[in-house]
């Protein structure tokens, strides 16, 4: 069976630490173990993450300071917070940072599994955005070198190198969008439609709505010089998609 995720479970309570990975491991996900915030910061260093569940009470940690480090170590890695020993200030600071969960010891491994879930589902599609958007804009600079193809002589470049360019650059745009519909269709098995586009709703989306939209502009500026019943199909597919991205923002 693939593995669902990658978990990192720092906490000093052996005990618990095994035991809530044991039964992560059961349900799919991958997990490893840190027995304080130390050691929890040089695996965070050294591999890819999709979740950290830390304990806010262990050497190394106080403060909160594993959490306020996590960006600088790992990026946007979710945190979801455990403690024995639940306090105003923790519960205050958890939500001055963002973490996806906090929940009191000892913690019901349902709610705990259901966190786990909507956080390492939240991280793989923050990271697919990223690699969509980078691809796009990738893309996007190679159709705007359609302009200056149109100033070139035949003997310069060939029809068949052109059309090698046009369907590398379609099969890209392609391919990320399947990619964005196939991470919906996913989302969407066990979550109301609204509550998918709240998941998938962050400054990225917006940049990847943004190449889009330049990769019509592009089509759209270029179409009486390439003419092609594909590209035109390309056109009202990405305005389709670029529609429904903003119809959610």
């Amino acid at each position: 069976m693939s593995e669902l995720g990658r978990i990192l479970i720092a906490d000093d309570e052996v005990g618990f630490a095994a035991v809530t990975a044991d039964l992560l491991r059961e349900e799919g996900y991958f997990c490893e173990c840190a027995e304080d915030a130390y050691r929890a910061k040089a695996l965070l260093s050294a591999q890819e993450y999709d979740l950290l569940i830390a304990d806010i009470k262990m050497p190394g940690n106080d403060g909160l300071e594993l959490v306020e480090s996590v960006s600088a170590l790992a990026g946007s890695i979710p945190v979801i917070l455990v403690t024995g020993y639940p306090s105003l200030d923790t519960a205050i600071k958890s939500t001055r940072l963002s973490v996806a969960g906090y929940l009191v010891k000892p913690t019901p491994f349902e709610d705990l599994l259901q966190l786990v879930r909507e956080a390492v589902m939240r991280a793989h599609a923050s990271r697919l955005l990223m690699k969509a958007r980078n691809q796009l804009q990738h893309t996007q600079q190679e159709l705007n070198a359609w302009e200056n193809l149109k100033t070139l002589t035949a003997p310069q470049i060939s029809l068949a190198e052109i059309d090698l360019f046009l369907h590398h650059a379609i099969r890209n745009i392609v391919a990320n969008v399947t990619d964005l519909k196939d991470l919906t269709q996913a989302l969407a098995q066990n979550r109301p439609k609204q509550q998918v586009c709240q998941l998938l709703n962050c400054p990225r989306q917006i940049e990847l709505a943004q190449a889009i939209a330049e990769a019509v502009r592009v089509l759209e500026k270029t179409k009486n010089s390439f003419k092609s019943k594909e590209l035109a199909a390309l056109r009202i597919k990405l305005e389709t998609v670029l529609k429904t991205t903003q119809e959610h923002a």
